[in-house]
Order: structure tokens, then C-alpha cells, then sequence
């Protein structure tokens, strides 16, 4: 089965290094009643997304697949659905996920194919609701900050919190870091670990929240209290180094205007999550300042 033809038109965002797994070949799969009908696991859908899958699926029927899609609430579900022959794949993760899954429960799926992943982002909490702080240099000593407690995700978002230069860990590279591995913590932060699709209920509790971009939409949170994000680093630069190739061979293009068919769900979705970062609004500003500019603007985001 071409996975890449069915999915790839996923792997629009400049990062593509999460995964799409299936079931090792000793496995077994699922479709037993009905070879041409794809059983696929996901997140709960939002709107961004659903519009996604519905391309997904239009593709599948080009290729003589019908999916049916079930999707699930938290992080634990999908790969367990998978391994029980619930499911025939699923894409919902990043290969350190996947990785850490297969060792914890001594499983082998393996991806198929990849997707996208959406940096993690540290958001103020709430009071009432107006925002907290508005940059992470005005977290008190002794901030209480939610992360997400499954063991790629806290270990991604302690990362984050060590690039924040708030914490420091003892551990680097590829290494799943938890509470344990932090060697300093200045500002005596206290770390609640929860479940992922909990932390942005957390933010009238807590003075800042690390959450997953699927969970955030759902919520309703708003960008504009993001206090970081996840940056460029060396890993994010060898995963540009990828895209280089996928703009080079031609890849890009293709899922560009595959999103493009779309209607561009994910590429309006990441406007809007800029637009509303304070650089952006300042800039805008600016912008509006300079009559000339907008005059000449080559493309018009209210069209395209």
C-alpha cells in the first residue's frame, strides 16, 4: 500500500517528524472483513483538522481505499488500539513517542509514513480571563507550571522549559529527560505532571501551562498568552535540512497544492496563531504606517 500517496498530503508543515505507524509485519493487521477499507486512529478532530482528513480521504479513494477514521481522546488509546488489531494504522504521534511506546511495551510497530508535529508552546495562566504574565521572564520564584506527563511530551516540554532558561538538566540530545534530570531549577519551580489533554484546563490554577497544539485548539486557548514556543535547534535544523530535499525532489510543491484543494486549513490555522503574537501585531502596525507597502503586497492573506 502507498502510505506516502494516501497521507503524505499531511506533510505540509516545514517539520515533518512525526509518525504514521502501522503494525509490524508479524503483527497482522486489521481489515480482515473488508481488504479495502482502511481503519485509521487520530486525535479527536477540530476544525482545522477534520478539513484535513476529508482531503485524506479523498485521496484514499483515488487510490480504491475507503477510511474510517476512529479517533481517541488521549495520548494512551491509539497505539494500544493498533496492537490489538483494533485499528489498521494511526497518526497521532512523533517518532520518540513511537519509539518509547514500542520499549515500554515491548511492541514493534513501526511507521509507515510521516505526518507533521506542532511545537509545544508555554502558555500564561489565566486570571479570570486575562493573561497572567506576559513574557516568560515574570514567572515568580515558585511558579506552578502543568506539563504533560506522558514520557515524550514531558520530556519535550522540560527541554522546552530548559530553552526557556528556567531549568537545566543533566541529560541532552535524544535522551527522555524527566523530573529527576533536572540538575537546577533557580526559581524553585513547581512541576505538576498531568495527563496531556488536561493542561489547558489547568490555566486559572497554575501560573503557566506547557500544551500540545491538538489540545490547545480544542480549548479554545488563545495564542496570544503564549509566553515560548519550541525554537530552532539542531535537530529542528536536520529536519530542515529534509524539507530542503522535499522542496528540491518536488514533495513540497505537491502537498502544497494538495493543502491548497484543502482549502489551506493548516496553513490559516498557523496565520492566525501568528497574528496573534505580539511581534506579528507590532509589525502590523507598522505596516499600516507605510501606505506604500500594502499598495505593492504581492500576496493577499485574505484571499490566499
Amino acid at each position: 500500500m502507498n502510505f506516502k500517496k494516501v497521507f503524505g498530503f499531511a506533510a505540509v508543515a516545514a517539520l515533518s517528524v512525526a509518525a504514521l505507524a502501522a503494525c509490524a509485519p508479524s503483527s497482522g493487521g486489521n481489515s480482515k472483513e473488508d481488504k479495502n477499507t482502511l481503519k485509521v486512529g487520530i486525535m479527536t478532530q477540530t476544525d482545522a483538522t477534520e478539513q484535513l482528513w476529508d482531503k485524506v480521504s479523498e485521496n484514499a479513494k483515488k487510490e480504491g481505499l475507503t477510511l474510517e477514521f476512529v479517533e481517541f481522546t488521549d495520548y494512551s488509546q491509539p497505539n494500544k488500539a493498533l496492537a490489538n488489531g483494533e485499528i489498521d494504522v494511526n497518526a497521532f504521534q512523533h517518532y520518540n513517542f513511537l519509539n518509547n511506546w514500542n520499549t515500554e511495551n515491548k511492541g514493534d510497530l513501526v511507521a509507515a509514513a510521516d505526518t507533521l508535529i506542532s511545537p509545544l508552546r508555554i502558555f500564561s495562566g489565566l486570571d479570570g480571563d486575562k493573561a497572567k504574565y506576559t513574557d516568560i521572564s515574570e514567572l515568580p520564584d515558585g511558579a506552578v507550571i502543568s506539563v504533560p506527563n506522558d514520557a515524550t511530551n514531558e520530556s519535550r516540554a522540560l527541554y522546552l522549559l530548559q530553552t526557556a532558561g528556567l531549568i537545566k538538566l543533566d541529560v541532552s540530545g535524544e535522551e527522555l529527560a524527566t523530573k529527576v534530570n533536572i540538575s537546577e531549577n533557580p526559581k524553585k519551580l513547581d512541576i505538576k505532571e498531568l495527563d496531556a489533554s488536561q493542561t489547558a484546563s489547568t490555566r486559572t490554577s497554575v501560573d503557566a501551562a506547557i500544551i500540545n497544539n491538538n489540545y490547545a485548539v480544542d480549548a479554545g486557548v488563545d495564542y496570544a498568552t503564549v509566553l515560548f514556543k519550541e525554537e530552532i535547534n539542531a535537530e529542528s535544523k536536520q529536519a530542515m535540512r529534509e524539507l530542503l530535499k522535499e522542496i528540491q525532489d518536488g514533495r513540497f510543491a505537491k502537498d502544497f497544492i494538495l493543502e491548497g484543494q484543502a482549502g489551506y486549513p493548516r496553513m490559516n490555522a498557523e496565520r492566525r496563531n501568528s497574528k496573534a503574537s505580539l511581534i506579528e501585531q507590532t509589525g502590523a502596525q507598522l505596516r499600516s504606517m507605510m501606505p506604500w507597502i500594502a499598495a505593492k503586497k504581492i500576496v493577499n492573506q485574505e484571499k490566499n
